[in-house]
Parts: structure tokens; sequence; C-alpha cells
């Protein structure tokens, strides 16, 4: 790259297919180009972009391979995008990026093309491969959607190009529900109803639904093939073609909503409504938007019963391209699915190696057609990143479930002991991690507190009370000392006698900085909540797409997080560097004396109290450098005054070492989606889980309780007209 600049290739309207190796490959539209320098913002750069196609800045992105892996995408949106790109292509003269859009309408002179095996075939769209991201497709200008005053001009040539779908005696197409797709599209663009006489593996006939019309068509299937071809054909019509509005079938739908799901994933019936009536002129059903979404993703991601089938092939192909990985599956007598465990090799060796002994707990509900929860266990890396270590998807919330879980982790992290783990506050989960992990901490999360605090008093005392408590209580589970907790806790006893009680049998001693016997590293709330988000948001996708979809995303996060600490410099990660150097600037004014007869230090602070440092223990009487893992500034200065290098006495995990040990190792492709979908067998291995209907009356929406809420109105009396009592309990008819 010349003089700090790369001349960028700028494509769009093209399309990406995959090669037999899984790489991806980018084919057809228009290219232009430009340059990027290392003082380039993203805004300007997309604003150029913009301005050679004439697109609208929001109805694109902008994406790139990278020059040493062409299965996956990398998304440019932010200037620190960027300059990462420039790094990644330093030593090359030029790059690639691709401009995607949704998909454009299919060409005005389709009606012209002559008639062949693929020109009445449904719109190809290509399911993602396992290293691509599900968020591209076919890419090319938005000009084409229809403005609101002219849409029915607009969409004309999209229906136009399927009056060619069926073009009489001899066409062949390559399955029956090719036929089926190009008839339907037909029959929608001539404006007629049609009515299927003979449909199996042999023979399609169909008839025109309109009583005395001759118009029919037979197409037997050719021997020793799939194909099946035109035989004979009516063309002509009886029945006032085109006056009769033709209804879509839900295979057309599904075949028409699979392009837009490539784009949208998480679309909406009411979206898919409108746009279909937009761009085809044809009037759906909310139902049957509902269920063309339905038929449409399970296409493109296959089906979610069949996923469960699929489980067992999966766990072989994990354990073949991740060697030291562990996939352990689970089913019931009944062969039912009841839980699946994962870790990969790379995030059991990144923790073993590279971490703090550090686990989070937790687990959210999955959106699936069979339900299921996924568990986790997180770390946190040198610089504070969240690091997933393993996962397991189970059938059912349990204490028997988790208890499992935390077995195979006990497998996959046999060599560690003294993990400190935050988690639920039930017993049965102390009890479970006390038998599985008998060396290990138990701690609380201090949000999951904080939200039971609320609930207690909520209605007892007042709005402002609570948020008085819950910051005292918050300040008290943060004091690094007894004092200061005892201080804290006292606050708390005087606003409220009973919330003081609460508090204690909380049992302070997992929760709080000093009572802890473990080391928690300052972190008392739970750090999943981002990597819960980021599974929680996803659309609801076969239990096998939940797993290839986190796999990528762990891909992603140790890919770039590798190259990002290629760049740094220092020592110690971003985040720990700045935490040191802040205890250096605040350490610079206090005064250090050496204890008499001792390897011990007395520091002075701007408070006039004495703090105890001792270099040889790494400890300090404030107690933050045993807590947080890095020297307070109580200890900074007395590393200072002995002229002692401050890094020497920073815990290992914060090094820039430890990080990109951490990050060292990868996670290979799974590449056994094909494999299923092409397997043929009729050998159940396991079922999906049996849903059951909760016992009792369905929970209400919140919404409808408010709606209750406010027009429920008082009893009144219709002698005494008094409120809260009826005729019938009135004291004065007594």
């Amino acid at each position: 790259m010349a003089i700090g600049k790369l001349i960028v290739v700028c494509q769009s309207g093209g399309k990406f297919t995959t090669n037999a190796d899984g790489t991806l490959s980018y084919s057809g539209g228009d290219a232009h180009a430009t340059s990027l320098a290392d003082d380039t913002k993203f805004d300007d750069f997309k604003s150029e972009i913009a301005d050679m196609w004439k697109y609208n800045l929001d109805s694109f992105t902008v994406k790139y391979l990278l020059p040493n892996n062409k299965r996956t995408l990398i998304t440019i949106s932010t200037d620190r995008d960027i300059h990462r790109f420039l790094e990644f292509h330093e030593d090359s003269a030029s790059a690639d990026v691709y401009v995607l859009t949704p998909s454009p309408p299919a060409p005005s002179d389709a009606t012209s093309m002559p008639c062949s095996r693929s020109s009445h075939t449904m719109p190809n769209v290509s399911v993602s491969p396992v290293d691509a991201p599900t968020d591209f497709v076919a890419d090319a200008p938005m000009d084409w959607l229809p403005d609101a005053e002219d849409s029915e001009k607009q969409k004309a040539p999209r229906i136009s190009s399927w009056k060619s779908s069926i073009t009489g005696v001899g066409q062949t197409f390559n399955t029956r529900r090719e036929l089926h797709e190009a008839l339907d599209k037909f029959s929608l663009a001539h404006g007629f109803q049609y009515t299927i006489k003979t449909s199996d593996g042999r023979r399609f006939s169909a008839r025109c639904k309109a009583e005395g019309c001759p118009w029919f068509l037979v197409a037997p299937k050719l021997s020793t093939t799939k194909l099946f071809r035109i035989k004979k054909m009516n063309d002509t019509h009886t029945c006032g073609v085109g006056s009769i509005r033709a209804s879509a079938s839900r295979k057309l739908i599904a075949s028409i909503v699979k392009e837009k799901l490539g784009d949208t994933p998480t679309c909406k019936p009411q979206e898919i409504i409108d746009d279909i009536r937009r761009d085809f002129g044809i009037e759906l059903s909310y139902a049957q938007a509902y269920w063309g979404i339905a038929a449409a993703l399970e296409e493109v991601q296959g089906s979610h019963r069949e996923a469960y089938n699929h489980l067992p092939l999966l766990c072989e192909k994990i354990l073949e391209t991740n060697p030291g990985s562990a996939a352990i599956l689970n089913t019931k007598e009944d062969l039912s699915f009841q839980r699946i465990f994962v870790a990969f090799h790379a995030s059991i060796y990144g923790f073993q190696n590279g971490c703090r002994p550090l686990l989070f707990l937790d687990c959210t509900s999955l959106k699936s057609k069979y339900g299921g929860e996924l568990f986790t266990a997180t770390a946190l890396d040198g610089n504070d990143g969240i690091f997933l270590v393993a996962f397991a998807i189970v059938d059912v919330l349990s204490d028997d479930n988790w208890h499992w879980f935390l077995q195979q982790l006990k497998t996959v992290l046999s060599t560690h002991n003294g993990i400190a783990f935050v988690a639920d506050t039930k017993k049965e989960m102390s009890e479970s991690l006390g038998s599985v992990f008998p060396n290990c901490f138990h701690g609380y999360c201090l949000h999951q507190l904080t939200e039971s605090l609320k609930k207690k008093f909520k209605g007892s005392l007042t709005l402002e009370v609570v948020r008085v408590l819950i910051s005292e209580f918050h300040r008290a589970a943060y004091a690094p000392t007894t004092e200061g907790f005892k201080k804290c806790i006292e606050t708390i006893k005087n606003i409220s006698p009973e919330a003081y009680e609460w508090i204690l049998q909380t049992e302070p001693e997992h929760w709080s900085n000093a009572f802890f016997k473990g080391t928690r590293y300052n972190h008392l709330k739970s750090v999943t909540e981002s990597f819960c988000d980021l599974v929680s948001d996803l659309p609801a996708m076969p239990i096998t797409q939940v797993i290839e979809t986190i796999r990528r995303k762990v891909m992603e996060f140790i890919y770039t997080r590798k190259m990002d600490s290629d760049q740094w410099s220092s020592r110690l990660t971003p985040s720990a560097e700045e935490n040191l150097q802040r205890s250096l600037v605040d350490s610079r004014s206090l005064e250090v004396v050496l204890s008499p007869g001792t390897s011990c230090f007395k520091v002075r602070d701007t408070l006039d109290i004495l703090n105890v440092v001792s270099l040889e223990n790494w400890e300090c009487s404030c107690r933050e450098w045993q807590i947080n893992g890095l020297p307070c500034l109580h200890a900074a200065a007395a590393i200072e005054h002995v002229g002692k290098d401050v890094y020497d006495y920073c815990n290992r995990y914060f090094t820039t070492e430890a990080f990109k040990i951490t990050y060292s190792e990868s996670i290979n492709p799974i590449p056994f989606l094909d494999g299923c979908g092409q397997r043929e067998s009729s050998e159940v291995l396991v079922h999906p889980p049996c849903i059951t209907r909760p016992v009792g009356r369905p929970k209400e929406r919140k919404h409808a309780l408010k709606s209750k809420q406010a027009v429920k109105r008082k009893l009144q009396c219709s002698k005494c007209k008094m409120l809260g009592h009826n005729k019938r309990k009135c004291k004065q008819s007594a």
C-alpha cells in the first residue's frame, strides 16, 4: 500500500456463489474505483459509494472478504472498521469491497427471453454456507422500488415476466414442484384459477377452474428421470381470462418471501403483505403471509424437526473438525431430545491459559418452534471482553439440567481449580457447584439481588427511598474493606431496619468484596447480558442453526480480537493500561515511608489515612490491589519509591501476552449442513422435545392487564350511594 493509500474497487449489482471448498466468489454487477487513507472517515466513504450508484445512504451495507479467509464477510460500519480494513490489506496494492442491497426485480424484457429449463423456475436464492454470514444476498440498486403514486406501472414488469412461465407443449421441468410453481405464476400473471386433476410421481394435469373453459395441461414424467414435460396443452380460455382475481398458493408465497428473508430475516407478516401488494399486486391475508414466512424459513434453514435428527452427526463433525472439543448429546428413553453440551477446543484452551479463573453462568430462552433454554459459561479476557467457554441447549430450565451442565463443564476444565462462579442465588445452584467443583467460590449476581430488593420493598417504601437503599447497597457490595461495608450497612439500617435485615439474610459473603473468599476482580454483576442479547435477538431457527450461529460469532470474536492485539505495543491490555496509568497519576502526591524492621511501606493518602503496602505479598491494606489484580495508587507509590517496574506487579491475566494466548487457537468450520441435507435415511435418531402446555390459566399480556385495570371501577351501593360495597352488603339495610 503506497503513500498510505489503498486503491479500493467497489462492486455492486452482482451475486455471491459458494464454491466446493466453502469459499465465496463474486460475479457480475458494476465496479467503481476509489482510494482510502488512514484519515478517511466512514461517513465520507459511504457518501462516495452512494454517489457512485445513486443509492440512498440507508439502503446498503459495505462488506469485504479477508485476505486469507474467503468464507466470511466482514462489515464496514465505523471509522475503526476502515482502519482495520487498511491494516488487513497493508501489503496489497488494491482491495475489493462489496456494496450489498436488496435483490432487484426481474428484467423488464423477461417475456422475450427464450424458454429453457431454467427460465421458468422460481428465483434462485442460495442458502448461506456455514462460514458465510447470513445477512447478505445478491446485491443490486434499490431504485427499482416503485413510488406510491405509480406502483401500478412499476409492478407490471414483475408480473409480466411470469406470463412466460408456461410456454406450451415440449416445455420441460426439473421437478414436479417446479412445474407446480411455474403454473402458479402463470395463472396469476394471466388472471385465472386452475384445478389440479392429477399430481403424483408419474403425471401432473390441471384444467381451468371455470366451468366449461377448455384450458388444460398434461405433463407426464419422463421415464428413468425426474423430469416432467408438457405433452398436451390447450391454451384457449373461454372464461374471460384476466378478469378473475387469482390467489397465490402457500408455496408460491414462500418462494417470493424467501427472496426477502435473505435481506431481513426478522421481517413481519404485515411487511410481507405490503411488499407483495406493492411489487406484485397480490393481496394476502395475514395467515397467508405468516405461513408463507414459515414455509420460506423451513426451505432456507431446514426443518426444525429434522434438525434434531441431525444432532448426532453434528456432534461427530464438531469433534472431527475441532479436535480437543467436547460435544455431548443426551436423549430420553423415547429418543426425544433432552440436552446438548458444546465446548470448542479454542475456547477451552483460551480460558485455561489466558483468562482469569472467573466464570459467569447464565441462561436465556430460545425462540424456537420447540422452545429450549441456552446455558452459557462465560469468562473475561484481559481486556474485559466476554469470552464464551462452553454452552448447552436443554429442553427445560431445571436443577437437573444445570447440574448436568456443570458436570460437563468440570470434565473439560478438569485441570482448573479455585474457579469463582457468578451464578444464581438458588440453594440448588450452590449445592451443585459445591458437589461438582469442591474448591470453587460461588458469588451472587448483584443485579439479581438488586431486582429482588426492588420487588421485596415495592409498595412498602417510596420509590425515592428504594433508590437510596439500592445506592447504599451497591456501595456496600463494592466496598473493599469490612469497615467500609459496615458503614454502608449502618446507613441502610437507619433508613429501613427491614431492608437491613433482608440484606444480611442474603449472605454478604457471596456478593460483597469485603467478605468474598475468592477473587472476582471487582465484577459483581453478570457480564453475559451482551452475549445473551446477541442470541435472544436471533429469529426462530432450527437447533443446528443456533449452534452454528454461536460458533460463527465466537469465531469472529477470536479473529477480530486477535487482529486487534497485534497492534498493541504496551505490556498490558488497553483497559488494564488505562487503569494502571490512572493509579500512577494519583500516586504522585502520596507520601511513602518504609516501616522499620519490615519489608512493608506506609503510604499516607490525601485523606491522611495510612495504608500498609507489602510488595513481597502483593497486598495493600486498602485491599484494592488484591481485588482488582492491578497495583492500587498506594502500591504504585511504593513501587516507584523503590525504583522498581510497576508492570512486574500486575496480574499476568492483564498482559498483552496472556490476551494473545487467549485467542491463539482458532475455531474451524463445521461443514455438516450440506451432508445432513443430502443424507436420505428413514432412521430417526433424535425426536424433538415434547412440548407440554403449562398447568393453569395462561398468563395474560401486560398490556391486556393494564387495559383491564383501566376500565375497572369500584362497586357503588344503589341504596346509600357509597363506594366499596353493593346493596346486599350495605350496613344501612341491616
